[in-house]
């Protein structure tokens, strides 16, 4: 997950909670205690009530911009249909007929203000018909579904409140003609060459022209809006001409209708506002009609928390919704770090999505951690010869080996760029918390922590007084629930049946490994998940089962054997895909040396690979889009899978090598779990135990000492990994935390309405 462009980035640096019994129910049986982490009920407005029985009706109301119970900000757009007009509309009892009209393409729709937080009744009158639906307003400062907002929280400067609203705020901008000065890719507007500032009141006579795909040739000018939400800040670039008007019922024309979603890199824990990513070096997507977007708060270097990250998308999508038009299709875009974004974020919020393009990929950031600790383990023991039985020796193969890596650097590399993200203390500044708030175990035990699982309290709940440890006695509360854990593990055991490590290095590695107490601090003892936070991190899709993803995804796996990027994270997910679904055919890899990757296109700046895979996977959902059969929409992108969207190997000099070759020039390696028996889904937290067993060794013969040594070390049993994980359990999409931790799913819609259009939507 790189880290490039952290120092500029940090330079430049809407949800009622209502009260729920059944979901406060099952959080405590859940967590067996909320903790401070439950929600303060809010007393709510009662709109009029709906007529009992209502004549039967063919009126249709529609909430276009969001799912009716996520509408944020106190408006919606909204669509009646049915065999009649409208005569009148209500609003919790109040006429609001004159915000309502039948628009030049022919729909009735308005885009609703007005919405009090909390419950709302729309009602459509045509005759003597009517129609009603509730919709559920949240503050445009959220939260939504994420639960009770991580604090410290500082804003940035021009924050109008403390919950970092500001103004909208829009620039145009404009390409000269014949200028061809790529966007520089270092998050600052001014390194676009491309672009100069646009002044309606004076229109430059240099204005250059593009064509979108639909054909339409417009001004190359780009209307870029930044807004704030959920204490964060969203950004959107979209051909615009500033001569005319544009309606979310009637967009110009240089717009699509289509959106394209990108992300940062990393995985951080950041305490306050942030930036968006910068969207105007997207200029191959924006060039074509696209509109490109982004928000601060899915971007995994300052926000690893998933579900934070879906609730910022979610309510974005709404926002370009409203401000520009119904959506045809999306995609999303990330690399690394924002891989992990847009691949949780399409697992737990289906439809969000309706393809992805990730590049250095990983399924999600809690099984990707996992790695991170197992890494950090090993190199402690490897970098400690002080614990090794007397005669024990390692040469840097058999590390490799036992870690199932072909170069001991990954772990090393691991162990150097992520461990602070697991740790409660500001390790490379992390979090960023002011020093006088941060936590010390020793000066400051009640200061607020640094570590991932702290960041999402409000989702994994607090550990109960059984569960601490002396400081946790110490506070009187417990820290936040944490889904590590290695007892059972079988370290380097596939190496020792391979012959690549002996029985002594495997005995005396399992029985030196240990594990991390709360805090992070390496101890002899194995460490143990929090029983509370098993269930969330599978239920919320946290790790991600793939259980949801039946879009189309494209994966460019850049060949990488030495450093924390390497390959078998994609194959990971296709195993994912092939558990889940009997197939993945709606992956396709792409794999192709380093050098070849970083080949950037002179007019735009962007990977060359990048470009061609956009166009590949517009080509898919265009395809898919078209297809206006009954056929469900998982069927459908097997069956419009374009010839393009096929597995391929590339050589340095982007020649297509035979799909024979691709194992031997691109092979692949696994992670430390694996190599200790876990499936390649690599998706097992804490595994169930079994008693252990002479024949699971293969030919190995162990000694009555050796085995007497075994029997301590696993005094409890080994992992039995032909079972599901303690705790293990499919995904639930659209998981609400807005009673607290623990989370309870949104009620199934009646009609999926909103997001994508309406071939995307039957699913």
């Amino acid at each position: 997950m790189s880290s490039e462009g952290d120092s500029e980035m940090k330079s430049n640096l809407k949800s009622v909670r209502w009260t729920m019994p059944a979901a406060m129910v099952l959080c405590m049986s859940l967590l067996q205690s909320c903790g401070d982490s439950s929600p303060v009920s809010l007393t709510l407005p009662n709109p009029p009530p709906a007529p009992a029985t209502p004549p039967e009706a063919d009126l249709t109301i529609k909430v276009l911009s969001s799912r009716p119970d996520l509408v944020t900000g106190g408006d919606a757009l909204i669509e009646v249909t049915g065999s009649q007009i409208p005569t009148r509309m209500q609003l919790n009892g109040q006429d609001v007929t004159a915000q309502f009209a039948t628009r030049g393409n022919g729909r009735y729709m308005a885009l609703l203000q007005g919405l009090t937080e909390g419950r709302n009744l729309v009602t459509a009158f045509a005759g003597e018909r009517q129609s009603r639906i509730e919709v559920i307003n949240h503050p445009e400062a959220g939260p939504l579904f994420a639960g009770e907002q991580v604090q410290p929280w500082p804003c940035l400067p021009g924050a109008t409140d403390a919950q970092c609203s500001r103004p909208v705020s829009y620039r145009l901008l404009y390409k000269p003609t014949g200028q061809t000065t790529p966007c520089a890719q270092d998050g600052t507007p001014e390194g676009c060459g491309s672009f100069k500032p646009y002044d309606p009141a004076n229109p430059p006579g240099d204005v250059d022209t593009t064509v979108t795909d639909q054909g339409k040739t417009v001004p190359y000018i780009l209307r870029v809006e930044t807004g704030s939400q959920d204490r964060g800040q969203y950004m959107f670039v979209v051909l615009y001409d500033p001569s005319k008007p544009w309606e979310p019922w009637a967009p110009q024309e240089g717009w699509n209708g289509k959106i394209y979603n990108i992300g940062g890199a990393n995985c951080g824990t950041y305490h306050g506002e942030t930036v968006a990513p910068d969207v105007l070096p997207f200029a191959y997507a924006f060039s074509k009609g696209y509109l490109v977007w982004s928000t601060s708060l899915s971007h995994n270097q300052f926000n690893c928390s998933p579900t934070t990250h879906a609730e910022s998308l979610v309510m974005a999508r709404e926002a370009i919704v409203e401000h520009y038009g119904p959506v045809r299709f999306s995609f999303g875009q990330g690399q690394s770090g924002g891989s992990i974004k847009a691949q949780q974020a399409a697992n737990e919020f289906p439809g969000l999505y309706d393809g992805l393009n990730v590049v250095l990929s990983f399924p999600d950031i809690w099984s990707t951690l996992q790695e991170t600790y197992d890494c950090g383990l090993m190199v402690n023991y490897w970098r400690s010869p002080q614990l090794w039985a007397p005669g024990t020796t390692w040469t840097e193969a058999e590390w490799a080996a036992a870690a199932g890596h072909q170069s001991i650097s990954v772990c090393v590399s691991w162990n150097q760029a992520f461990i602070g993200v697991l740790a409660p203390r500001d390790i490379g500044q992390v979090c960023d918390i002011p020093a006088d708030q941060l936590y010390d175990p020793a000066t400051n035990p009640e200061g607020k922590r640094c570590a991932l699982q702290d960041f999402m309290r409000s989702q994994f709940g607090l550990r109960p007084p059984e569960r601490w440890g002396p400081i946790e006695q110490q506070i009187g509360r417990g820290f936040a629930n944490r889904p590590l854990d290695n007892v059972g593990v079988q370290y380097g055991l596939s190496a020792l049946r391979g012959g690549q490590i002996s029985v002594a290095q495997f005995i005396d590695l399992n029985a030196h490994i240990g594990g991390y107490d709360i805090d992070l601090n390496i101890v002899p003892e194995r460490m143990e998940a929090d029983p509370a936070a098993l269930p969330v991190v599978y239920r919320s899709g946290m790790i991600n089962q793939a259980t949801q993803m039946t879009m189309p995804i494209l994966d460019l796996r850049a060949h990488d054997l030495v450093e924390l990027h390497h390959d078998y994270r994609s194959y990971v997910m296709r195993a994912r895909l092939d558990r889940a679904h009997g197939h993945h055919d709606n992956q396709v890899i792409w794999t192709g040396p380093i050098p070849l990757f970083a080949t950037y296109d002179p007019r735009t700046g962007a990977p060359l690979f990048e470009i061609e895979a956009f166009g590949v996977m517009d080509g898919w959902l265009s395809a898919i889009e078209a297809d206006e059969s009954a056929t469900p929409l998982a069927q459908k992108v097997v069956n419009n899978k374009p010839a393009a969207a096929r597995d391929k190997c590339t050589d340095a000099s982007a020649t297509e090598l035979p799909a024979d070759s691709c194992p031997i020039l691109y092979p692949y390696d696994a992670s430390p779990r694996i190599v200790a028996d876990q499936p390649f889904t690599d998706d097992v937290v804490k595994c169930q135990l079994k008693p252990l067993d002479p024949g699971d060794y293969g030919d190995i013969v162990f000694s009555e000492a050796q085995w007497a040594q075994l029997e301590a070390i696993y005094p409890t049993g080994v992992c039995d990994y032909t079972k599901p994980g303690v705790g293990q359990q499919a995904a639930l999409p659209f998981l609400d935390f807005s009673a607290g931790p623990g989370g309870v799913p949104l009620p199934p819609l009646p009609t999926p309405e909103g997001w994508s259009g309406p071939v995307f939507r039957r699913r």
